[in-house]
């Protein structure tokens, strides 16, 4: 569902709310917070979106075709054997001037930590990473990374008790190869400013400290964070609502929200276990904060 932040720029949870709302695609069924997309199927047409927030991860395959995208104030254009990824938080907008074919993937972090990994960010940091540029592919790699994603296409449309499963799998295995190339291939660097590096600090730092199991009240606050980096934290969170349209603390308590629902999915911890491991000095408080950021009682969320 879309949130409007502000009269003019809109933030969209869903791919298909995006679609729908803005008329920049062909509208899709989405029940799930992993979709994929042949580009040319869901953008047949030129078009262009207005500024938008996506609060979700992008991963797009350009086989062929011409287009562009901006994230913040950077523009970057694509072109035959393109990989390019967006993480949510960012102002963003995109053009097809030539239909593009390939492929469109999309995710969010609850899923990444319920299907792929509790320390998603551990395997994969690049997908902290604030700003990345367009990735140019020789054949070989793009084939590679073209072929996983026939192979997800094709299992995601399946009615098998085991596709959220082979998915998940293969989407596992098409993160590693990104890696594997943004490991060997000079031209995919990083594009910083000041700010975005406190972003990306913050995120990195975000999730730190929670991969550290000393979870505390004051190791969340905002100001901690900001203290990390010497920062005034009222400098500190104007350059983090700024860069990402969302508070620090929302940050946080969207870390802990999906800290919680991937330990309630995966694991059999104790309800005021996991309280505890997340922070709250009362298991009363958390099932108050997880409800009122889900609409669910933790042990409705396990029991779904």
């Amino acid at each position: 569902m879309k949130n409007k932040e502000n009269k003019y720029i809109q933030a969209y949870n869903k791919l298909s709310d995006l679609y729908k709302e803005e008329k920049v695609g062909q509208r899709i069924q989405q029940d799930t917070d992993f979709t994929i997309h042949r580009m040319e199927t869901v953008h047949n047409i030129p078009v262009e979106s207005p500024v938008f927030r996506a609060n979700y991860f992008s991963f797009i395959l350009i086989r062929k075709g011409k287009s562009f995208y901006t994230i913040d104030n950077h523009k970057f254009y694509t072109k035959p054997r393109t990989l390019y990824f967006t993480n949510p938080g960012h102002l963003k907008s995109f053009g097809i001037e030539e239909v593009v074919h390939g492929f469109i993937i999309t995710t969010s972090e609850e899923y990444l930590k319920e299907h792929i990994h509790t320390g998603v960010f551990d395997e994969f940091s690049f997908l902290l990473t604030e700003m990345v540029p367009p990735c140019f592919l020789d054949d070989s790699r793009f084939d590679e990374l073209q072929n996983l994603a026939e192979q997800i296409l094709e299992e995601q449309t399946k009615n098998s008790t085991l596709r959220h499963k082979i998915v998940s799998s293969l989407f596992m295995v098409f993160l590693l190869k990104v890696k594997e190339f943004l490991m060997k291939d000079d031209s995919f660097k990083i594009a910083y400013d000041r700010e975005s590096e406190i972003v990306n600090q913050f995120k990195k730092d975000l999730e730190s400290t929670f991969r550290s199991g000393n979870l505390t009240s004051v190791a969340l606050q905002v100001s901690t964070f900001a203290e990390q980096q010497q920062l005034h934290p009222a400098y500190f969170s104007t350059v983090i609502k700024t860069k990402t349209g969302i508070s620090g603390n929302r940050w946080i308590q969207n870390k802990i929200t999906a800290e919680a629902q991937a330990l309630l999915s995966k694991s059999s911890t104790p309800v005021k276990q996991i309280a505890y491991q997340l922070g709250f000095n009362e298991p009363t408080h958390f099932s108050k904060f997880f409800k009122k950021q889900t609409g669910l009682s933790p042990n409705q969320y396990r029991n779904r």
